[in-house]
């Protein structure tokens, strides 16, 4: 493992083996757009860590794991202190990795994986012995793994592609007024390029930004205040529907939800 010093430079497809691990703890980080021939497990172990990919936006919190397949553009940006482990892998080597994006839930097992995973050396040799088996069960929990609606796609037609994605998006008519263009189109380009009618795609950015705001330990009041719900209980009732479990549920790790 190699602990990662803030902008220190690091390429991982440099170092020719099939896995490689880094560690880091910083306040800010902007990693700007870039892509590797590896695969890549990210896992915060504090904070939020704020991905973007060339058509998504996503939020990891500590009790998730974000999968990034070989060659896809992504960004990592941090605002405060987070504490990480970032896992390379290379695909060719290693069978059934995801082909797509995907946040996963992390499991007690997968953590203690990723956590061992992390730790070793560079020479590891991940043919042979333990370490051949902690690959083959790291394989296995991420296929098993809950996966996560924590995706949020961005409309690239150039009178959406201009809305702020630091603020909540306004309603439709107010939005339909600010670009020049009517609901009704708003809505066909969304639908055509996210899958999602407007409401949907607003309600996905709530969703996120009550992440970062949860991650950040804000309090249920302040978030649903900040998010524009009618009542603490809305906002509540909201994150159920999107993931079943309370928003302070989703922060806690699987095995110490009540």
């Amino acid at each position: 493992m190699a602990w990662l010093q803030l902008h220190a430079p690091f390429d991982p497809d440099a170092l020719g083996v099939p896995v490689v691990s880094i560690a880091s703890h910083v306040g800010r980080r902007d990693t700007g757009f870039h892509r590797h021939a590896m695969g890549q497990l990210l896992f915060a172990q504090s904070g939020c860590i704020r991905i973007k990919f060339s058509k998504h936006l996503c939020m990891l919190p500590p009790t998730r794991v974000a999968w990034i397949p070989p060659q896809v553009s992504h960004r990592i940006e941090i605002m405060e202190v987070v504490d990480y482990r970032s896992i390379y892998l290379d695909a060719t080597r290693f069978g059934a990795l995801p082909d797509a994006i995907e946040v996963l839930e992390a499991t007690p097992l997968l953590r203690a994986i990723l956590e061992r995973m992390a730790t070793a050396s560079f020479d590891t040799d991940w043919r042979d012995g333990a370490a051949s088996h902690l690959i083959a069960v790291c394989l296995d929990e991420i296929r098993l793994a809950k996966r996560e609606p924590t995706l949020f796609p961005f409309p690239s037609d150039s009178r959406l592609a201009r809305i702020s994605l630091h603020k909540i998006p306004p309603p439709l008519k107010v939005l339909a007024t600010q670009v020049g263009a009517s609901a009704k189109t708003i809505g066909r380009i969304l639908r055509r390029e996210t899958g999602l009618s407007y409401q949907q795609w607003r309600q996905q950015w709530r969703f996120l930004k009550a992440i970062e705001l949860l991650a950040k330990r804000e309090r249920t009041s302040s978030i649903a205040n900040a998010l524009e719900f009618s009542s603490d209980s809305a906002f509540v009732a909201f994150f159920r529907q999107m993931t079943g479990l309370s928003p302070r549920s989703y922060m806690l790790f699987p095995e110490k939800r009540v």
